[in-house]
């Protein structure tokens, strides 16, 4: 009987961790059966660090539809903005979360802020769910009473440079570039100020003969733009520059202009339509001669632009116009135009196309008796033309389960550095 009963032992022993392992594996695909269906664009590590929601694929199935976007903050750090937008049963629960970065932060820093701020908002669609009674919420620091004086005073300051070397047999290129920045912004004032200076050296050997392509390019420039309310900026635009290529020895610019958003400002990152209008002059002294006989000379002109852009769930649109023209002579004058659209057709298909084109009546500054053959080739001048356009389109299609909540890393590297 001893033996028996020491060989009984071991089997009732498996079979109630058996037992135990299926009724955990039940809870727990019950749990998962029961999360919150979200569609957003997630990149692993957001799938891996908030595991107790179901990414879908499918926008239709999705009870909440999360739209990321960043844009640059005055300081140099970006600022990510989750807009949250609740369907079916959530529907009608809508959500912005904000997180602002340093510049100086890690990448790792900047994610695990995005995470943190994304989970609390999640919380308010999880309570809603079976899962919301696994849910703590723990916090970890103490709030101080006084906010530390910033030493800069919001400025923020920048300096870049580098270069490049590379050659042929028939073939040899320098290429250095270098700049400095400035900026502050508040919400009453942005103020960029900076100066750059490109220079690229390449010598060509055709047949023998050595050709010499030489471009210099550099600047000072200043914007100023004062904030006049919800809708209205106004701004002003200075330029000192020069360029080998375009003909300009010396160019000053000063260009005021003023600014209307049909939406308020507070709105920028999810859908703008803004039209500005500007009225300034230039000078400029040309390194040689133009078609119009002119060595130097003081214009004047005006410019109208337009930009209406738009995110939403079911993809984005961005379409701009730009009109421009002398005051001396209304024929010489450039119009732009241009369209971008991404669109998620149906169940895992996107298509996205735009263009752009330019109508060029304002070639003021061309050489006198125009480029060489070489010159045209090696793209040392810039010669007479009267119009430039570009296009892009492409499709994309995914198919398979609607849900996407695995994270596998292993061999994938470079996929995971969001």
């Amino acid at each position: 009987m001893g033996m028996k009963a020491c060989k009984i032992k071991p089997v009732l022993t498996l079979m109630i961790l058996s037992l135990v392992y299926l009724s955990n594996a039940q809870e727990n695909d019950s749990l998962r059966k029961d999360a919150l269906n979200v569609y957003m664009d997630a990149s692993q590590h957001i799938k891996r660090e908030i595991p107790f929601i179901n990414y879908v694929r499918d926008i239709k199935e999705a009870q909440l539809v999360i739209i990321t976007t960043r844009q640059r903050t005055g300081s140099g750090g970006p600022m990510t903005l989750f807009y949250l937008e609740g369907q079916l049963d959530m529907k009608g629960m809508n959500d912005t979360l904000v997180y602002y970065s340093s510049p100086d932060d890690t990448q790792d820093k900047r994610r695990e802020g995005e995470i943190r701020t994304l989970k609390m908002g999640l919380m308010r669609y999880m309570q809603k769910t079976p899962l919301a009674e696994h849910i703590e919420i723990h916090f970890t620091e103490s709030i101080a009473d006084l906010v530390s004086t910033d030493k800069w005073n919001n400025w923020v300051f920048g300096i870049n440079a580098g270069g490049s070397m590379r050659g042929e047999s028939q073939y040899e290129s320098i290429e250095t570039y270098s700049s400095v920045s400035a900026g502050r912004v508040t919400s009453e004032w942005r103020i960029n100020t900076s100066a750059n200076y490109n220079l690229s050296i390449s010598k060509y050997n055709i047949e023998d003969d050595i050709v010499t392509k030489d471009q210099r390019s550099g600047g000072i420039h200043l914007t100023l733009v004062n904030s006049l309310g919800d809708h209205f900026s106004a701004g002003l635009f200075t330029n000192l520059t020069t360029s080998t290529y375009e003909n300009h020895k010396i160019q000053f610019s000063f260009f005021p202009a003023i600014e209307y958003n049909i939406f308020p400002y507070s709105q920028s990152t999810r859908r703008q339509l803004r039209m500005v209008y500007g009225l300034g002059g230039n000078y400029r002294d040309y390194h040689e001669t133009t078609i119009y006989d002119k060595d130097s000379e003081y214009l004047f002109n005006h410019q109208i632009w337009a930009n209406y852009r738009i995110i939403e769930k079911w993809g984005s649109i961005n379409v701009h116009a730009n009109w421009s023209n002398y005051l001396h002579d209304w024929s010489k004058n450039h119009l732009t135009a241009g369209v971008g659209f991404n669109f998620r057709i149906a169940k895992g298909f996107s298509i996205y196309f735009g263009g752009n084109a330019t109508r060029v009546r304002d070639q003021l500054s061309l050489v006198k008796g125009g480029a060489t053959e070489q010159e045209i080739l090696l793209h040392i001048k810039q010669i007479e033309t009267s119009y430039n356009y570009g296009t892009w389109f492409g499709v994309s299609y995914t198919f398979g389960s609607i849900y996407n909540n695995v994270v596998n890393p292993r061999f994938g590297i470079g996929e995971d550095f969001d």
